[in-house]
């Protein structure tokens, strides 16, 4: 690795946002051994849900698989946070894996696609660390109505 992975996320214009307070009785983030795991993450922004409701492709009143591709982008954000403010990220060895949840709509199948927002940002900020094994799950509701929520496993040094 040529530069640290706090200098990749600035030549790539990312800030990582403060880590999310959680909304029940856990903690963001918890490293065991060489491992982080961080707590499932929301799409928060500013301290407020960004994306709510059940995602479908094409039906009105719900979330449309690109906002919920965003969603889980900023749900990686907080979750690179989190790990940040356990271990600091220039410590991530390599992203092991991604587990994503996606509040689907009767019928919809493509919670791959949406979850490839957090995998796809993974990559670039690590490159080839950021390669990882991966679910992506549709669910019937999420904590406070979110449409997506990510959580990742992380080697540390």
């Amino acid at each position: 690795m040529a530069t640290t992975w706090s200098q990749r996320l600035v030549e790539l214009g990312i800030t990582l946002p403060p880590v999310v307070t959680p909304v029940a009785s856990y903690v963001p983030a918890v490293r065991t051994g060489n491992l982080v795991y961080t707590a499932g993450q929301l799409p928060i922004v500013d301290g407020k849900l960004d994306v709510a409701g059940k995602v479908h492709e094409g039906a009105e009143g719900v979330v449309n698989p690109d906002q919920a591709n965003a969603a889980a982008r900023q749900c990686a954000l907080n979750a690179l946070a989190a790990v940040d403010g356990l271990v600091g990220i220039d410590s991530v060895v390599r992203v092991v894996k991604v587990v994503g949840f996606v509040a689907s709509a009767p019928g919809f199948t493509g919670q791959p696609a949406v979850i490839n927002g957090a995998s796809d940002l993974l990559g670039e900020v690590f490159g080839e660390a950021g390669v990882h094994a991966r679910s992506a799950v549709g669910v019937a509701e999420l904590p406070l109505g979110a449409s997506v929520e990510v959580e990742l496993i992380i080697e540390v040094a």
